[in-house]
């Protein structure tokens, strides 16, 4: 037989209502007759029902976590389980579940972000990217729905509350890095400038370079695109350059460790031939051959305090907007090589 909640309030000698106001740990209900309702409640079993709770409260006790992929290709990105991870964390701690997006196509997350704000689905909604003329948090933005951001939104950055980490900044220190361990010819593979990431990392590499009087050229930045679709061929073409760049800065991880791969195929030796610096620090960065300098820019703590920052919103609609960036460590392993005195 079910045990309801007028079993528990006649056991613990209160009333209904009192054993309502100790599950949602209503501050006037005092410490001791908390802790005789929750014995009684732990005696006999007794589960409240958070869904109809919920319900009556208006709250789903639920966060929509939306990704720029679908779940089967975000999921080969190690960045998303760790960003998940710092999400969970602080949802949990709230007694909040997640919802993760399953659209594959811009299109589909637009449709499924609309379907969760208006079947509210969900209390708030985390965004794991920031797009270029994005439709979806212009969506959420103008429907005064609680979101927050991992990344710098595109527009409107004063009105949307964001996480983030200082990419310019951070791309000017590893391009200065590598600057001072002699390198002068500096490329950048990788970065889809779609995406707000990619382009700050991008303009951080352009201004350490003009920052150190050196120059930008052309065939020192291989695009997202051209990478995944040259493969092999653009690394090729890059390094029988004139001049062949003497150090690359990945846009990530999983860009330097593909890049390690095709300049073993052309027996290009990193860091002795071509020094190469990344950013992500995953954890296999300390495992691959030769291990990965990386920049860690923090990823459990991207995802724990955006859904601080949401969880805030959804209790407080009025709250102030903020704007909040992580701390990063350069992590020096063995992939980068001194060449000052070389030449």
């Amino acid at each position: 037989m079910t045990v309801t909640i007028i079993d528990v309030a006649r056991e613990a000698n209160v009333s209904p209502s009192t054993v309502s106001r100790v599950i949602a740990d209503n501050p006037r209900i005092s410490e001791q007759t908390k802790r005789k309702v929750r014995e009684v409640m732990e005696q006999l079993e007794y589960y409240p029902n958070f869904q109809a709770r919920n319900l009556a409260a208006k709250s789903t006790k639920t966060i929509g976590v939306i990704m720029s992929h679908s779940t089967s290709l975000a999921f080969q990105n190690p960045f998303f389980p760790e960003v998940i991870r710092g999400i969970c964390t602080s949802a949990h701690a709230s007694q909040y579940g997640i919802y993760l997006s399953t659209g594959a196509t811009e299109e589909e997350i637009y449709q499924e972000v609309v379907s969760m704000v208006q079947g509210r689905k969900v209390d708030g909604i985390i965004l794991l990217y920031s797009r270029v003329n994005d439709r979806t948090m212009t969506y959420l933005k103008d429907s005064k729905f609680p979101f927050t951001m991992v990344g710098r939104p595109y527009k409107y950055e004063s009105e949307i509350t964001y996480i983030d980490n200082d990419n310019r900044a951070i791309a000017h220190d590893v391009v200065d890095y590598l600057f001072q361990l002699g390198h002068r010819h500096i490329a950048f593979i990788g970065g889809n400038l779609e995406f707000v990431v990619s382009m700050d990392r991008l303009g951080g590499y352009k201004q350490a370079l003009k920052d150190a009087g050196l120059s930008y050229a052309d065939e020192y930045f291989i695009h997202d695109n051209a990478f995944k679709s040259k493969e092999k061929n653009s690394i090729y073409s890059l390094m029988k350059l004139d001049k062949p760049p003497t150090a690359i800065v990945a846009h990530d991880d999983l860009v330097a460790y593909e890049v390690i791969r095709y300049l073993e195929e052309l027996s290009i030796q990193v860091p002795q031939n071509v020094s190469i610096v990344s950013f992500n620090n995953h954890a296999l960065s300390a495992y691959v051959k030769p291990p990965l300098t990386s920049v860690d820019i923090s990823i459990f703590e991207l995802g724990f305090e955006a859904t601080n920052f949401l969880l805030e919103k959804v209790q407080d609609p009025k709250a102030t907007v903020k704007h909040h960036f992580v701390p990063t460590t350069l992590i020096e392993r063995e992939s980068c090589r001194n060449i000052n005195g070389f030449g």
